[in-house]
């Protein structure tokens, strides 16, 4: 089972919880006789078919088939992995959790915890700072560059003045330790001795991660002086490459419009969030990483890039797009003009041409041979051959063996060179590369669809426990033909030895696959039969795959027979056909 949460930690929380209240709280439910319903969040529909058990405590989506507990909607609905979604939980239920094993977790915990607090704490003072009488014109300045006082609240942007020990006596007397602002980054120290503030006479932008806890801070200057931004270094809570500036805020937007706008720098992102492009982010001043994918990819797997139209902002884009396609996000550009990015953009031509641009960004293939075409020599033999190389490089990067010759097809026509040629530089990047992959690529398998028999044994060995130990001394788990069905079956069947609950909210902790789970709540949702119709529905399924085990064995000896045969192995041989004939016999 996922994690290392003891399973009876698991069980009281799901235990004390009410999914209906929990998942009330994110969508609107109407009663359906013993049930609850909605239009399902995770798709697109009309007609409602989410439905809540509060009996069972447990979802399914009849729709798009996404099932599960309270633990899986919050991982999907809030985009956590599990062991944030048991702690969100536990704190909502009044669970307490247990420290992790690991030598010296208990202290490190500890020291993010205080260092989540420090950070509060300074936030507070640069906000405090911000809103005092004698900071008119940091105020004044953040006013002419187009940012309300609105959104100065709502970002809660601060103020860090031209003393050296500002912070530090502030924290000072909230009990804060040196040493601890020093692991926080927010002083620094001096070479004769002591500390100082490391923030000094700038404009502040906290940075939150997507629990709004305040991790770190951006200072911008209010003049020409260079540089014009300095960040917390990296702390144990806080690492540039690994957070978007404005997630916290934007993430359901981005669920909602299924695409993220990514920008680099804080303005850029504060400007057009205040005039209502929501689903965006920034960068915070770097090319992507890929922890900053895997961020965004929570919500969306579309993206459009609005880096700043200079030298700097051409390359973090050309250096993000390799990591984008790899991760399988459907990237597109806004190229801007030269010494223009989002903030002037917005400030200066409205929100409406930058929406505009975003409606008409262009694919990576136009953005990127553009770019080379102006560095290149389109006209000589090797600037063809540097186009062509750097383009491939980013081609190869896609895994979909459709769009790779869609691409090289296109960059053939681009630039004028015959498609073979083309594909003979592709395979020096990607060996394996046949250009006939298309056609032999093999169709995404389709899973069987489950045995009817198997799947209403499922349900009622979960509507009653008594029924899996006198069902088992009928089958075993490797009677079931289906995987899924095999599965469930065999942790049940552990958990009835180990004397443990089988309530379908607690059963699929112990699933890492999704359909196990889809299964086990789709089971809970079937019709209702009464007891006479439960006792012979009972007695037929279990015939059934006894007759289906059978006839599954046959198949299989028989095919080990013609194996045998054409081995000329005869001692194999004559012990196949003799347990062929025992099966048969058995069947009889």
């Amino acid at each position: 089972m996922p994690g290392k949460i003891p399973e009876n930690l698991l069980e009281d929380i799901l235990g004390r919880l009410d999914i209906v209240e929990l998942i009330s709280s994110y969508l609107p439910l109407k009663k359906a006789g013993r049930n609850f319903k909605a239009n399902c969040p995770f798709h697109h529909e009309k007609t409602a078919s989410f439905m809540v058990s509060p009996d069972r405590q447990i979802y399914h989506c009849f729709g798009c088939g996404e099932s599960g507990n309270a633990f899986k909607f919050l991982m999907r609905h809030e985009r956590m992995d599990f062991p944030e979604a048991v702690e969100m939980l536990a704190k909502k239920t009044g669970v307490v959790l247990p420290d992790r094993d690991r030598p010296g977790a208990v202290r490190a915990a500890s020291i993010t915890a205080q260092i989540y607090r420090i950070n509060e704490l300074a936030l507070n003072f640069y906000e405090n700072n911000l809103g005092s009488s004698s900071a008119t014109l940091s105020r004044d300045y953040l006013l002419k560059r187009g940012i309300t006082l609105e959104t100065i609240k709502e970002f809660r942007l601060g103020l860090a003045t031209s003393g050296w020990d500002g912070l530090i006596n502030f924290l000072r007397s909230k009990n804060a330790p040196l040493s601890l602002m020093e692991t926080a980054g927010l002083v620094l120290p001096k070479e004769a001795g002591g500390y100082y503030d490391r923030f000094r006479n700038r404009i502040i932008f906290p940075i939150f991660d997507i629990r709004n806890r305040v991790i770190g801070f951006g200072a911008r200057v209010q003049d020409n002086t260079l540089p014009k931004y300095i960040n917390s270094p990296e702390t144990p809570v806080y690492t540039k490459g690994k957070n978007l500036f404005g997630l916290n805020v934007s993430k359901d937007s981005i669920r909602d419009s299924d695409c993220v706008v990514i920008v680099e720098g804080y303005l850029d992102f504060i400007i057009p969030y205040q005039e209502g492009v929501k689903n965006i982010v920034a960068s915070q001043g770097t090319a992507l990483t890929l922890e900053q994918i895997k961020l965004f990819k929570r919500y969306t797997h579309n993206a459009v890039m609005v880096f700043d139209g200079d030298t700097a902002g051409e390359l973090a884009t050309l250096r993000s797009l390799d990591i984008l396609i790899e991760e399988g996000i459907n990237v597109k550009i806004v190229p801007l003009l030269k010494g223009m990015d989002p903030d002037v953009l917005v400030r200066q031509q409205g929100v409406a041409a930058f929406k505009e641009k975003i409606e008409h960004a262009i694919s990576f293939f136009d953005y990127k041979l553009k770019l080379l075409k102006s560095r290149y020599d389109m006209k000589d033999a090797h600037g063809k051959s540097k186009i062509a190389s750097e383009m491939l490089s980013t081609i190869n990067k896609f895994d979909n063996a459709i769009l790779r010759c869609e691409y090289i097809k296109r960059l053939s026509e681009e630039i004028k060179i015959p498609e073979h040629y083309i594909l003979e530089e592709l395979k020096k990047i990607k060996p394996n590369f046949k250009p006939q992959e298309i056609e032999n690529a093999p169709l995404q398998k389709k899973q069987a669809p489950i045995n009817p028999a198997e799947k209403l044994l499922i349900k009622f060995m979960l509507e009653e426990k008594e029924l899996i130990e006198k069902i088992m001394q009928e089958l075993s788990p490797s009677d079931f033909q289906d995987l899924r069905t095999a599965k469930i079956v065999s942790v049940m069947q552990d958990l009835v030895v180990q004397g443990k609950n089988i309530q379908p909210s607690l059963l699929m902790n112990y699933f890492s696959e999704d359909d196990a789970s889809q299964l086990v709540c789709e089971t809970m949702f079937m019709p209702e039969l009464s007891n006479q119709e439960r006792e012979k529905a009972l007695h037929d399924c279990i015939s059934r795959i006894k007759v289906n085990r059978l006839k599954s064995r046959r198949e299989h000896l028989h095919a080990q027979i013609n194996n045998a045969q054409a081995l000329g192995d005869e001692q194999k041989l004559n012990s196949l056909i003799q347990e062929f004939h025992n099966l048969i016999k058995k069947g009889d």
